[in-house]
C-alpha cells in the first residue's frame, strides 16, 4: 500500500522528461564535470589533458543533436518551456563548433605564463551549456536561466590575466554592465508576467493580442526586456562595455564573447520576440529599427579611427549587430523571411569572426602586439595567414563570393520584402554601412600585402596545429557559404513550428 501510494506520489512531483530531447544539454553538462574531476584528482598534472577534453567534449554533443535532426521529430517538454525542433539544433551545433574553435584558440595561449587552464575549461564548458539551452528556451524563466548559466562564467573568463590591470578592468565593467542589463531584462520580464499570468512565451504573446487593459504595461515590459539584451549584442547605445573588454580579455575569450556570447543574446532576441512579442509588433519594430541604423552607423564611423585591430574587430561587430537587428524591424511583415535571415547571419558571422581571431592570435605569438602597423608586410613572411586574414575580412565587408555576401543579401532582402518607406530607408543603411566598412577592412589588406614589414623582421610565424586546424576550418566554412549559400537556406529554412506549439498548449 506504501509503495502503490510512493509511486502514484512520484509519478504526480516528477514530470515526464524525454531524455532524448534534453540528451545535447546533459552531454556538455556532464563534460564540464568530467573537466572538474580531473582538475581535482589529477591537480598540476590534469593541465595538459584539458585543452583534448574539452575540445571532444564540444564535438559530443553533436551526436545527439545529429540523432534528433534525423528523428526529425518536434519535442515539445514542460508545457512548452523546453522545445527541440530544427530551429533550435541548428542553433545548438552553432554553439557547440564555436565553442570547439575556442578551445582550438585557447590551446596554447591559455597554457602559457600563469593562466590557470583547468578551470577556464570548465567555465567555457558551463557558458555553453547555457547556450545550448538558450536555443530551447520558449519560456521567460528558462531564458532567463540560460542567461544566467553563460554569462557568469564569461564575467570571470573576461578578467582571467589576473595580473593585468587592462584584464581586471575588462572583467569588472562586463560585469557591471551585465548585471544593469540583467536587472532591466529581469524588471521586464516581471512585468510582462505580471500582465499576462504566464512565463510562456506563447501563452505572453496570445495575452498581448487579447488584453487590451494591460497594453501599457506589455509595452513598456517589451521595451525593458530589448533594451536588456541590447546590452548583450552590444547594440549602440548599449555597447560601451565592448571594446574596452575586447581588447583587456585574453584573445580567446574575446573571441568567444565577440561571437559565440553575442550569438546566444540574438538567440534570446529571436526566442522573446518571434514567439512572445510578434503580436506587438508595433513596438518592436520601431525599437529595433533605430537600434539597428545607430549600431550599424556608429559601430562602423568609430571602427574607421581605430589602429588597434582588437578594438577595430570590437567595433566592427557592434556594426554587425547593427544588420543583424535589422530584420527585427520588418517582423511583422514576414516573420519567417526575418528568422531565416537573422539565422543566416549568426552561422556565417560565427564562422569569419573566428577566423579572424585566430589569426589575429597567430601573428600575436610574433609581434606580441595586436596594433595595426603590426601587420605590415604581413605576406612575407605568413602568406598563409595573409590570405586566410583577408578573406575573413572581406568577407565581413560582404564581397562576393565570400560568406559575407550571402549573409547581407538575406538581410537586404528580408528587410527590402516589407515594401514600406521605412524598410526602404533600412534597407538604404544597410547598403551605406557596407560601403563604409569596406574602407577599414581593406586599411588592414594593405597593411598586409602592400607595406613593408616593421623593422624588416621577415622571420616566418610558428602556427601551432590547433591554430592552423581553427584557420582551416573557418576558412573552409566561410568560402562554403560564400560559394554555395544553398547550404545555409538548407540549414536555416524553418518550418513554422509556433502553429505547432500553440496547439500543444
Amino acid at each position: 500500500m506504501l509503495a502503490t501510494v510512493l509511486a502514484q506520489a512520484s509519478e504526480f512531483i516528477r514530470p515526464d522528461i524525454d531524455w532524448h530531447a534534453v540528451a545535447p544539454e546533459l552531454t556538455i553538462l556532464a563534460v564540464g564535470a568530467l573537466l572538474t574531476i580531473l582538475d581535482i584528482v589529477l591537480l598540476e598534472r590534469g593541465r595538459q589533458y584539458m585543452p583534448a577534453v574539452a575540445g571532444v567534449g564540444m564535438l559530443v554533443p553533436l551526436i545527439p543533436i545529429l540523432t534528433l535532426a534525423i528523428d526529425g521529430q518536434d519535442r515539445i517538454l514542460w508545457d512548452g518551456a523546453f522545445v527541440v525542433d530544427d530551429y533550435a539544433l541548428i542553433l545548438k551545433a552553432m554553439f557547440l563548433l564555436s565553442g570547439y574553435v575556442v578551445v582550438l584558440l585557447s590551446t596554447h595561449y591559455m597554457g602559457e605564463g600563469d593562466y590557470w587552464e583547468s578551470e577556464y575549461y570548465t567555465m567555457l564548458a558551463t557558458s555553453i551549456t547555457g547556450m545550448v539551452l538558450m536555443a530551447s528556451a520558449r519560456d521567460l524563466l528558462s531564458i532567463f536561466i540560460a542567461l544566467e548559466l553563460l554569462s557568469i562564467p564569461a564575467y570571470l573568463m573576461a578578467t582571467w590575466r589576473k595580473r593585468d590591470v587592462r584584464s581586471n578592468e575588462a572583467g569588472l565593467k562586463y560585469y557591471l554592465m551585465g548585471v544593469f542589463a540583467t536587472a532591466i531584462t529581469l524588471y521586464g520580464m516581471s512585468l510582462l508576467f505580471g500582465a499576462a499570468g504566464d512565463t510562456r512565451l506563447v501563452a505572453i504573446g496570445e495575452s498581448m493580442a487579447t488584453d487590451g487593459d494591460a497594453r501599457p504595461m506589455i509595452t513598456l515590459g517589451i521595451v525593458f526586456v530589448l533594451i536588456g539584451f541590447g546590452f548583450k549584442v552590444s547594440a549602440v547605445p548599449f555597447h560601451t562595455w565592448a571594446p574596452d573588454t575586447y581588447e583587456g580579455a585574453p584573445t580567446p575569450v574575446t573571441a568567444f564573447l565577440a561571437v559565440a556570447s553575442k550569438a546566444a543574446g540574438f538567440v534570446a532576441l529571436m526566442n522573446l520576440v518571434f514567439f512572445g512579442f510578434l503580436t506587438r509588433s508595433d513596438v518592436v519594430e520601431p525599437l529595433m529599427w533605430v537600434l539597428a541604423v545607430a549600431s550599424m552607423t556608429v559601430g562602423n564611423l568609430i571602427a574607421l579611427r581605430q589602429t588597434n585591430i582588437v578594438r577595430m574587430l570590437a567595433y566592427s561587430g557592434v556594426a554587425q549587430a547593427g544588420f543583424m537587428l535589422a530584420p527585427f524591424a520588418v517582423v511583422g511583415s514576414n516573420p519567417d523571411e526575418a528568422r531565416t535571415a537573422i539565422v543566416s547571419y549568426l552561422l556565417i558571422y560565427a564562422a569569419m569572426n573566428l577566423g579572424a581571431f585566430v589569426v589575429v592570435i597567430a601573428v600575436a605569438r610574433k609581434t606580441a602586439s595586436a596594433e595595426i602597423d603590426s601587420y605590415n608586410g604581413l605576406f612575407q613572411y605568413a602568406p598563409g595567414l595573409t590570405v586566410a586574414m583577408s578573406i575573413f575580412l572581406f568577407s565581413l565587408a560582404g564581397i562576393p563570393p565570400l560568406g559575407g555576401w550571402f549573409a547581407k543579401f538575406v538581410v537586404f532582402r528580408a528587410v527590402m520584402s516589407a515594401e514600406t518607406p521605412w524598410a526602404v530607408a533600412l534597407g538604404v543603411a544597410i547598403a551605406l554601412n557596407s560601403v563604409i566598412a569596406l574602407f577599414y577592412y581593406a586599411n588592414v589588406a594593405k597593411a598586409m600585402w602592400f607595406e613593408d614589414p616593421v623593422d624588416g623582421d621577415v622571420t616566418p610565424i610558428p602556427v601551432p596545429f590547433s591554430l592552423s586546424t581553427g584557420v582551416a576550418l573557418t576558412v573552409g566554412a566561410t568560402l562554403a557559404f560564400g560559394v554555395f549559400p544553398g547550404l545555409v537556406g538548407h540549414f536555416t529554412d524553418f518550418p513554422d513550428t509556433l502553429v505547432a506549439l500553440t496547439s500543444h498548449l
